[in-house]
């Protein structure tokens, strides 16, 4: 009786199975790197940007809550609104006086000379939003107080009036010997008008420019311009003075600029 015995090839990939499987794995790795990499982009882009948004929503709605609460600042300057630059950039200046403002201190009220200005930040050399509060009625009501930054990176700030018909750059004028003073008020379509420069504007339109990437690294000046200036993001509000009919009603019966009488919710909409 003859018995017959099996060998067994040895088992295996062949050179083709080898070749097919790096391939597949090589394509899911680059893949996964591919989606790793553009999740770390956004991540980088989106991060700062959310910051940035954030950081404007409150800084407008401070600027909005004061602008709605406004009065007139004094006797002499009751609302000025003046349009500078600052190293080429819009850098509007606007200064009043609000209601909206709880005492910190005895023998304060609800009273407070404000001013929203730009200014250049020492330390990092950027363009910062700052807010200035006097809760005293100063003889100069145009300087004093203290101040807070309330917003940085800005690529430029514009305030815009509303008198019930059109919308100007400036508005109002000063007699503080040693400031600036604003004789007409600026259309947006490049007109002037001397009239109405005096007493609280229906509204004011506040526009904010902030740098979309605060923290990105300096570009080399020689690079492409998309590169070296990327578009700024763009934030606008429109606040509406409560107390511009009062105001326009005290200056129309001759009284006292600084006596506020009752008046009717502004009718004519920006």
């Amino acid at each position: 009786m003859k018995f017959r015995i099996k060998t067994r090839l040895p088992s295996g990939f062949t050179l083709i199975e080898v070749v097919i499987a790096s391939a597949l794995m090589a394509l899911v790795l680059v893949s996964a790197y591919a989606c790793l990499s553009a999740g770390y982009a956004s991540q980088k882009i989106i991060e700062p940007r959310a910051e940035v948004i954030q950081n404007a929503r409150v800084a407008m709605a401070l600027m909005a809550a004061d602008l709605r609460g406004a009065c007139v600042l004094s006797t002499e300057t009751e609302f000025v609104g003046m349009t500078r630059t600052l190293d080429e950039a819009r850098a509007d200046n606007l200064d009043f006086a609000t209601h909206n403002y709880s005492p910190q201190k005895p023998h304060e009220g609800d009273y407070c000379q404000e001013s929203f200005y730009v200014d250049k930040d020492a330390t990092t050399g950027h363009l910062s939003l700052y807010r200035r509060r006097n809760p005293i009625i100063a003889m100069d009501p145009l300087s004093g107080g203290s101040r807070e930054e309330i917003a940085q990176s800005l690529r430029g700030l514009k305030f815009e009036y509303y008198d019930g018909v059109e919308w100007y750059d400036s508005w109002g004028e000063t007699k503080t010997s040693g400031r600036e003073t604003a004789a007409v008020k600026v259309g947006i379509n490049g007109s002037k008008s001397g009239g109405n420069l005096s007493g609280l504007p229906a509204a004011v339109r506040i526009t904010l420019y902030l740098d979309a990437n605060p923290n990105r690294k300096p570009v080399k000046t020689d690079a492409p311009a998309p590169e070296r200036s990327e578009p700024p993001l763009v934030f606008q509000t429109v606040a509406r003075l409560n107390l511009a009919p009062a105001a326009a009603t005290t200056a129309s019966s001759g009284a006292s600029p600084g006596v506020e009488a009752a008046g009717s919710p502004i009718d004519n909409k920006p």
